[in-house]
C-alpha cells in the first residue's frame, strides 16, 4: 500500500459535529463555557469553519513547502488550510453525518482517492442506535480514525500545527463499519474497514480496529489497535498499529496529554520478508491563563526506522510553542513557533541546499460555528 501519499508534499478531531465515542474524539481541552447549540434547519444540524494561515519558514525552501507538515504545508505565503460544512442528524434510531470541504487539508487527507467527489468529503456515514438511552451505536461509511491525540480540525486541538505522530504515524480515515458500547467509565469498540486512507480497497483483505477507552473526571486512557493486510494487490504482509493516549485533567486551567504510537508493516514478499517499523512519543500541556488566552508547549520524538512513512530512515524531534487568543465565540487566532530536527539532512534549504533542522513561525486564524 502507498505510504499515505503525503510524501508528495514533503516539505491536521474532532469533526465539528461530535462523533460517537469510537470515532476520532476532540483533543482534550480545559473546561470552558458550555458548547453552543448547533445551527439547525428542521432535523438537520449544521456547523462549519474556515481555517487560514501565514507560515514563515526560516529555511526559505524553493518549493514553498514546509517539510514534515501535513495541513499547514505552504511556506512564506498566505494559505487556506480548509473550508468545511457539516450536516448531521443524531441517531434516533437512524442518523447520519456528512462533512464537505475543500482546501489543502482536504487534498492531503484524500490524496490517494481517484475521484473529485470523494476528495471533497471528510466523512459520510449513517448511524443506527437501537435504543435512545443505549450505550450501543453502529456506523457505516467513511469516518475519521480513532487513533491519535489530535484531530483534523485545528480549532479542536491545542496547537495550530499537527504533531509528527498525527502526520506520519497514523491513518486519517477508514471506510467500513464501526460499533461501540459504553458502560460507565469504559467504552469498547470494534471496526472492520477496507484499510488506511482508502474508500476503494487496494486488496481483498480487511483491517480490524479495536478501541478501549477508560474515562474519569481527572484522567482518561484511550487505546486503539489496527491490524490487517495493507500491501497493494496482495493479502500477505500485515500492517499493525498500536496507539495510546493518556489525558490528564487535574484542573480547569491546566491539562496535559502523552501520546505513544508503534507501527509496523510487513512487505509480504521476498525470501526474507522485510518489516518496516515506526514509533514515537509526544506530549503537550495547555495552560489556560484566562477565558481568552492560553499557551501550549508540545514536544515529541519519532523514529522512522526504515523510512516507510517519511521516505527517509531517520530520527526526528519537534518542539512547538503556541499562544492562543479567542477574540469571541467562534473566532480564534494562534501564534506558533516550531522547530524540527532530524539526524539526516532532510529539510529543504533555499534552492539547492538541505539542512538537518527547520524553524517556522505561523499565524493561524479559524472562524467556526456550531459545535466545536
Amino acid at each position: 500500500m502507498y505510504t499515505r501519499l503525503k510524501c508528495v508534499l514533503i516539505p491536521i478531531t474532532a469533526a465539528l459535529i461530535a462523533v460517537s465515542a469510537f470515532g476520532q474524539a476532540p483533543a482534550p481541552a480545559p473546561a470552558a463555557a458550555p458548547t453552543p447549540p448547533p445551527w439547525s434547519v428542521g432535523p438537520i444540524d449544521f456547523s462549519g469553519l474556515v481555517d487560514g494561515y501565514y507560515d514563515f519558514n526560516f529555511n526559505h525552501p524553493a518549493s514553498g513547502n514546509n517539510g514534515l507538515y501535513n495541513f499547514d504545508t505552504k511556506a512564506n505565503q498566505f494559505s487556506l488550510s480548509m473550508a468545511k460544512l457539516t450536516m448531521s442528524h443524531s441517531a434516533d434510531p437512524i442518523g447520519f453525518q456528512v462533512d464537505f470541504g475543500f482546501g489543502k487539508a482536504f487534498d492531503i487527507i484524500n490524496g490517494g482517492e481517484p475521484g473529485i467527489g470523494i476528495k471533497n468529503i471528510e466523512q459520510a456515514y449513517v448511524s443506527w442506535k437501537p435504543k435512545k438511552d443505549s450505550g450501543f451505536q453502529m456506523d457505516f461509511g467513511k469516518f475519521v480514525t480513532s487513533a491519535g491525540a489530535e484531530v483534523i480540525e485545528s480549532n479542536a486541538n491545542w496547537n495550530y500545527s499537527r504533531s509528527i505522530l498525527f502526520a506520519w504515524a497514523i491513518p486519517y480515515y477508514h471506510f467500513g463499519a464501526r460499533l461501540t458500547e459504553t458502560k460507565g467509565h469504559f467504552t469498547g469498540g470494534f471496526q472492520i474497514v477496507n484499510g488506511w486512507n482508502n474508500v476503494e480497497d487496494n486488496n481483498s483483505g480487511k483491517t480490524m480496529g479495536f478501541v478501549g477507552n477508560i474515562t474519569t473526571k481527572k484522567i482518561s486512557w484511550n487505546n486503539n489497535y489496527y491490524t490487517g493486510p495493507e500491501n497493494s494487490g496482495t493479502n500477505t504482509g500485515w500492517r499493525n498499529l498500536y496507539d495510546t493516549t493518556v489525558i490528564f485533567t487535574p484542573a480547569d486551567k491546566f491539562n496535559a496529554y502523552v501520546n505513544f504510537d508503534y507501527g509496523q508493516n510487513k512487505s509480504g514478499s521476498g525470501p526474507l520478508e522485510a518489516t518496516a517499523k515506526w514509533y514515537g512519543v509526544a506530549g503537550a500541556a495547555k495552560f489556560q491563563m484566562n477565558d481568552s488566552n492560553a499557551i501550549t508547549p508540545r514536544i515529541e520524538w519519532f523514529k522512522d526506522k526504515d523510512g516507510f512513512e517519511t521516505t527517509v530512515a531517520q530520527t526526528l524531534k519537534e518542539f512547538t510553542f503556541t499562544y492562543e487568543h479567542k477574540w469571541t465565540q467562534g473566532l480564534l487566532a494562534r501564534l506558533e513557533y516550531r522547530r524540527d530536527w532530524s539526524n539526516q539532512p532532510f529539510f529543504e534549504r533555499g534552492s539547492t541546499g538541505s539542512s538537518d533542522h527547520q524553524d517556522t513561525f505561523a499565524l493561524g486564524i479559524v472562524a467556526f460555528f456550531g459545535p466545536h
